[in-house]
């Protein structure tokens, strides 16, 4: 019963500080309104007086760019599959963005990839992690579902058969941004000075990490539906500023940062990885939607609620089979964007947007 109250009181101070009013107001003045594609660029610690209006038009343009992207294909009666890939690979070619040619470092200053994709009709997925030289590991994980009887492959061994696949590969250097590795050496600084050795052999080393919460939560997702009423969604990322020993967080786990089920919706989710896998998030959505009869926007800040309790951060986006839509964050702000199926494209970055 307390983990009960304590849940309720999270959501009642949450809701009440503007996290969640905006997408439940916008949904709820848009009953009828049916999204066929909703998209997110990472949850964190995004505040109005400390963006530029450059920058923000710059995430903003980028998000936009996405969106349109993705409804081009699903316009022509592509398949959702299709459209998640292009729609995420937009979001990896640009260094804004925790993916891709934007992934941040590793303690060991490398770039270390993972990924995720998941057919709602079929309930087939497929995940890459800890690829190195997949320049879109959306596409490598794609390639795992489509053309493989696993689900996750790793390292080395993904990378091989994402190349005998036909993705494209580069060299370690293309994912380096000047930005990324000047917040590394920042962390590697701060770290020495607080002599943190002994960082991760703390019960909960994450409690404890020196990271920027904006390199930490610059994960994108996509989930769209197509004209055969199919939902696909997908999750790429770089991962953990500074993290080491070959962590992987959820984002290529399928059930904890990616889900998709023609019959609940499908879900894609940013922020504090082991908070995400120790919650099934993403499954967890589905389950509350299917067996408590929750609407996507109560299963959403459900799940989220729950995830702020046991000390997470982060969020989630959702699309169900009726077009409805939910986001749900416990952050400052999130970038996220949505198009309907008359291609109005909309984004949004901060709380209360």
């Amino acid at each position: 019963m307390k983990y009960v109250h304590r849940i309720w009181i999270f959501t009642i101070v949450l809701f009440l500080s503007g996290g969640w009013i905006s997408d439940m107001e916008m949904i709820a003045q848009n009953p009828d309104k049916k999204y066929v594609m909703v998209i997110h660029g990472g949850a964190g610690t995004m505040k109005k007086e400390n963006m530029s209006p450059e920058q923000e038009k710059e995430y903003k343009n980028m998000l936009r760019k996405a969106l349109s992207t993705g409804y081009d294909i699903l316009k022509k009666g592509e398949p959702a599959a299709d459209a998640v890939v292009a729609t995420i690979n937009i979001l990896e070619d640009s260094p804004l963005f925790n993916a891709g040619k934007g992934a941040v470092f590793t303690h060991d200053g490398k770039n270390e990839l993972d990924a995720s994709i998941m057919d709602g009709k079929t309930l087939q997925a497929g995940a890459v992690a800890g690829v190195t030289n997949i320049k879109n590991p959306i596409n490598a994980a794609r390639a795992v579902m489509d053309h493989s009887r696993h689900v996750m492959l790793t390292g080395r061994g993904a990378e091989i058969f994402a190349a005998e696949q036909g993705c494209d590969t580069v060299p370690p250097s293309y994912f380096h941004t000047q930005s990324r590795w000047e917040s590394l050496q920042r962390i590697l600084e701060q770290e020495k000075k607080n002599d943190m050795n002994d960082l991760y052999r703390t019960p909960d080393p994450f409690q404890n990490e020196i990271s920027s919460p904006d390199e930490k939560y610059g994960t994108v997702g996509a989930v769209a539906m197509d004209a055969a009423g199919n939902i696909v969604a997908g999750t790429s990322t770089g991962g953990l500023t500074n993290k080491r020993f070959g962590r992987v967080g959820d984002s290529p786990i399928i059930g904890a940062g990616t889900y998709a089920n023609n019959e609940t919706a499908g879900i894609s989710c940013t922020g504090t990885g082991e908070y995400f896998m120790r919650s099934l998030a993403a499954y967890r959505v589905s389950v509350l939607m299917e067996l408590e009869n929750l609407t996507i926007q109560e299963a959403a800040d459900q799940v989220i609620s729950e995830i702020g309790v046991l000390g997470g951060d982060g969020g989630l986006i959702a699309l169900d089979q009726e077009g409805r839509i939910a986001f749900s964050f416990n952050t400052s702000g999130m970038y996220r964007g949505t198009v309907d199926e008359d291609g109005h494209i909309e984004v949004m970055i901060f709380a209360g947007e």
